[in-house]
């Protein structure tokens, strides 16, 4: 099958693009693996990826887990400085408290995707949900992919809006 890109129209209120992420939670042998979704009201930055590893490592302490292992690439929002700074701080009020999941990110090689075991499960994801013979609402892909993967659809994350800069005003004498 062909997919032929389609033409958006210039009044549709939906985004053109939708951002999400996913962490995979490989199984013990023999077990199916778990996929758990977060989609993104706006861009994938850095805060939103410390929200999301925030959001994970409740779910798994809520499970009894101790630790994360992460296998990430070097997207600019996992590698940036914000990111790297909360996953120390966190790992260490871990350690202090003994409560909590440790997270250890673990970063592939530059352009190694099929190194990375989320890749095929968005490979096939993508070939499911697609339509080919019209455009899908920004609410109907997000209905296919959970249902795809099996989780429930989560609240967005959303982009943090940066304060507005105040206008330096004159004092006139």
């Amino acid at each position: 099958m062909r997919l032929v890109e389609q033409a958006v129209a210039k009044d549709d209120p939906d985004p053109k693009a939708l951002a999400c992420y996913g962490l995979y939670l490989r199984p013990p042998a023999g077990a199916p693996g778990r996929m758990w979704l977060r989609f993104v009201d706006g861009r994938p930055v850095s805060a939103v990826t410390v929200a999301f590893l925030r959001w994970c490592a409740q779910k798994l302490a809520a499970e009894g887990k101790k630790a994360l292992l992460l296998v990430w690439d070097n997207a600019s929002w996992h590698v940036s400085r914000e990111v790297r700074a909360w996953i120390r701080a966190h790992n260490r009020e871990v350690k202090r408290t003994g409560e909590g999941v440790r997270i250890i990110a673990c970063y592939l090689p530059v352009k190694s995707p099929w190194l990375n075991a989320i890749e095929p499960k968005w490979a096939h994801g993508k070939r499911e949900v697609h339509e080919p013979d019209r455009l899908l609402t920004a609410q109907e892909l997000i209905e296919r992919v959970c249902a795809y993967y099996h989780c429930p659809h989560e609240p967005h994350l959303a982009t943090p809006i940066p304060p507005a800069k105040k206008k330096a005003t004159k004092k006139v004498a």
